[in-house]
């Protein structure tokens, strides 16, 4: 069941994917990564995973920012990683490759630190995105995770095939506990776009 999830979902993106940055608009991301970057603290240099990295704005933001940096954009959509393929100034310090967020294409410990902004509230499974997570990251290394919180008793609303999933401030640190990573904080970027910063112990 989930697989068909995880298809219906590949393609609903993949179909939105040519007008992604027009409907999202240029200034909401622009207004939501600068705010995201206030928060960010990386080594020198750093490996980093973009986990839903859609057309791949925020990695070439993160590149210009630390021109060290080095990263992997992970997206199930092949249409999405098109776009950011097409888009990538920053080859070959950036790479964008397919993937699903509860099976990473990735290695243990591999990175100093995993992103993921206005994606994790399409994933069916969120504990085991949080698990695989952890598995990634290097020790010490941070989880920026940046989506809606959730309003009031609106749990979940019909938008994509298996719906979106909002959670609380408790439920993302509950997640993160059982994943072996601590809270560090949360911090309102915009309107209701909370950022939370976990950290692998």
């Amino acid at each position: 069941m989930s697989e068909q999830i995880f298809e219906k979902k590949a393609y609903f993106f993949d179909r939105w994917a040519p007008n992604y940055d027009i409907i999202f608009t240029t200034i909401f991301y622009q207004s939501l990564h600068k705010r995201l970057l206030s928060y960010v603290t990386l080594p020198h240099p750093s490996y980093v995973l973009d986990l839903g990295c859609g057309t791949g704005r925020l990695l070439n933001r993160l590149a210009l920012t630390f021109p060290d940096l080095q990263g992997i954009g992970v997206d199930l959509s092949p249409e999405m990683l098109k776009q950011a393929r097409d888009k990538n100034q920053h080859h070959p310090r950036l790479i964008f490759t397919q993937g699903n967020a509860e099976s990473l294409p990735c290695a243990e410990n591999q990175f100093d630190a995993v992103f993921n902004t206005i994606s994790f509230l399409h994933y069916p499974n969120p504990q085991q995105v949080f698990k695989e997570v952890s598995r990634v990251l290097k020790p010490e290394g941070k989880f920026y995770l940046v989506d809606y919180i959730r309003l009031y008793s609106l749990n979940s609303v019909p938008f994509s095939p298996g719906g979106i999933n909002f959670y609380s401030a408790e439920q993302r640190e509950a997640f993160a506990d059982n994943a072996g990573l601590k809270t560090q904080g949360h911090y309102y970027l915009l309107g209701r776009v909370m950022l939370s910063i976990f950290v692998k112990e």
